[in-house]
């Protein structure tokens, strides 16, 4: 992978900060940004509710899925959305090109930001709470992030100078599979 133009995947929960931080990070790296889930609603012309409301979740994240894997550019910041992490090949796919940055954020402070959880368009089982989501992404995250920022208490500039300091160091390790937690 040529890390002078790979790719920065943001993961993480609804709520993380991935799209607000993603535009910041892609504008002071000067790359492209791209907000799965503002692409898909545009394609399907929909709201994520109304494609969960009208087909359930697992067809979003069947669309999410189909998106990411056709996704082939380079130099872009890439906010995937929260269930990106439940597709193994869509995940390896971007990795291919890109590093996976994790936006840790506890749940506490998801739930505070996270007002319209019935509302916002996760994909959810019937009934599932955030809690319960929460407890099932974590690992997936925590499985596929290259670099885990914890970003609860930090403003969107201070979570892009912590990604940057750890893409520097994750550079100069020249190791994908390196982990790293600041």
């Amino acid at each position: 992978m040529d890390k002078e133009t790979c790719n920065i995947i943001l993961v993480g929960m609804p709520g993380s900060g991935k799209s607000t931080v993603g535009a910041k990070l892609a504008d002071v790296l000067s790359y492209e940004f791209i907000d799965t889930d503002a692409i898909i609603e545009a394609l399907q012309g929909r709201s994520l509710q109304d494609i969960v409301n009208q087909e359930g979740y697992m067809a979003l994240r069947e669309i999410e899925e189909e998106l990411l894997l056709s996704f082939n550019s380079r130099k872009h910041v890439v906010a995937t959305g929260g269930s990106a992490v439940y597709s193994q090949s869509a995940m390896e796919h971007l990795k291919a090109n890109g590093i996976a940055v994790f936006l840790d954020v506890d749940l506490e402070t998801l739930k505070s930001r996270i007002h319209n959880f019935g509302e916002r368009g996760i994909a959810r089982r019937p009934g599932q709470s955030f809690e319960d989501l929460y407890n099932e992404r974590l690992p997936l995250y925590v499985r596929i992030a290259d670099i885990t920022v914890y970003s609860a208490r930090l403003t969107p500039e201070e979570v892009c100078e912590r990604i940057i300091n750890q893409l520097i160091s994750w550079n100069r390790g020249g190791n994908k599979s390196l982990k790293k937690e600041i």
